[in-house]
C-alpha cells in the first residue's frame, strides 16, 4: 500500500497546512492608540500608586477612553485627579460628573477655591486662577503618595511641552528639569526615581490635535457640547472671545456681545477665549483644524501669552 501524497499549500513549498491570512498593517490612529495603551501599562506596571488628570477636557477624556479600553475587561487600576479652580465651565463639570458615575471611578478633587478661603493663596489681579493650581496639585500628589500622575499633554500644543519625554520625571518639589530626563530609545521607560519624586506621563505625546479629533471621530466619543459651535454671550479682551463668569466680566470699556462660537481648548474661563466658528459637528470640527494655521492654545490661551518662556516657567514650579 502507497501512502498519500503531501499537499503543499500553493505559495508555501514544503509547508504542510492552510495558509496563514495576512495580517493588516495598523492604522495610524491604531497606532497611537496601541503606542497609548502600551503607556497605561508600563506605568501600572512600573508605579503603585498613579492617578490620571481628568478635567473633562477633550484631551483627557480621550486619554480616559484609552486607558479604560487598555485594561478591559478589569477595573481602571488607578484614580482620578482634577484640579478644580472653581471658574470651570459649568457643561465641563457637569460632563466629568456624568462620566465618573457611568464607569463608576473614583475622583479626587483638588479645589483652588479652599486654598485661597483659608490665605494659602491670594485671588490674582487679572482674575485668573491657571497658575493657582500647582499648589493644590502637588498638595494632592505627595497626600495621595503617587509615582506616576497621567496627563493629556501632548508635544504640538507648545514649545516647552515639546521637550517632554513620556515619562517626565519630577523631583521632590515636583520641578521640572530637562538636564535630568532618561532616554526612552525604542519605547523603554525608565521609572525608577527617588523617594518624593514622582513621573508626570503623557500617553498622548505623539498625538495632534487633529489626531485627537480623528479619534473621537472614529470611536464616537462622547464630548461637552462647547466644543461645538453655540451661541454665547462674549466679550473681547487681548483679542480674544472671553465669558463672563464667577471670576470677573467686561470692563468699563468692554462689552457683551452675542455670537456663534466653539472652544478649542478647555481651561479656566478668566483664561480661555472662544473662536468665531459654525463647525457643530465633529466632522466640520476636523475640517476646521486642517485648515487651521494656528495652535490650540496659541490661538485661545491668555496664559500662554504671558511671555516667550510662560509654559516653561510654570513647568519648573510644577505646573503640567
Amino acid at each position: 500500500m502507497t501512502a498519500p501524497a503531501r499537499v503543499v499549500p500553493a505559495g508555501r513549498p514544503g509547508r504542510i497546512g492552510p495558509r496563514a491570512e495576512p495580517v493588516p498593517p495598523l492604522t495610524h490612529l491604531e497606532t497611537l492608540e496601541a503606542e497609548a495603551a502600551h503607556i497605561f501599562r508600563e506605568a501600572a506596571g512600573q508605579f503603585d500608586r498613579s492617578t490620571l488628570l481628568f478635567s473633562g477636557g477633550k484631551d483627557s477624556i480621550v486619554m480616559l477612553h484609552v486607558a479604560l479600553k487598555a485594561f478591559a475587561p478589569a477595573a481602571l487600576p488607578f484614580s482620578l485627579l482634577h484640579v478644580d479652580t472653581g471658574h470651570n465651565f459649568p457643561e465641563v463639570i457637569a460632563y466629568r460628573d456624568r462620566i465618573v458615575e457611568k464607569h463608576g471611578l473614583r475622583l479626587d478633587v483638588a479645589s483652588v477655591q479652599s486654598y485661597i478661603d483659608d490665605g494659602t493663596l491670594r485671588e490674582r489681579p487679572d482674575g485668573t486662577r491657571n497658575p493657582l493650581q500647582t499648589f493644590p496639585l502637588l498638595d494632592a500628589i505627595r497626600d495621595g503618595r503617587f509615582g506616576a500622575v497621567f496627563g493629556g499633554g501632548r508635544r504640538d500644543e507648545e514649545k516647552a511641552r515639546a521637550k517632554e519625554r513620556v515619562f517626565s520625571l519630577r523631583d521632590e518639589f515636583g520641578t521640572w528639569e530637562p538636564r535630568r530626563q532618561r532616554p526612552e530609545l525604542w519605547q523603554l521607560y525608565n521609572g525608577h526615581h527617588q523617594p518624593g519624586e514622582h513621573f508626570r506621563v503623557f500617553p498622548l505625546s505623539n498625538w495632534t490635535e487633529l489626531d485627537v479629533w480623528q479619534y473621537i471621530e472614529h470611536e464616537g466619543i462622547e464630548l461637552p457640547e462647547i466644543y461645538f459651535a453655540h451661541w454665547r454671550k462674549v466679550f473681547q479682551r487681548d483679542g480674544m472671545w472671553l465669558a463672563p463668569g464667577d471670576w470677573g466680566g467686561p470692563r468699563d470699556e468692554e462689552s457683551l456681545s452675542e455670537r456663534r462660537v466653539r472652544y478649542r481648548t478647555v481651561g479656566d474661563m478668566s483664561c480661555t477665549g472662544a473662536i468665531d466658528s459654525s463647525a457643530s459637528t465633529v466632522s466640520e470640527v476636523i475640517a476646521e483644524i486642517a485648515a487651521s494655521r494656528v495652535t490650540e492654545r496659541g490661538a485661545s490661551r491668555a496664559d500662554d501669552r504671558l511671555s516667550e518662556a510662560a509654559m516653561e516657567d510654570r513647568k519648573r514650579e510644577g505646573y503640567f
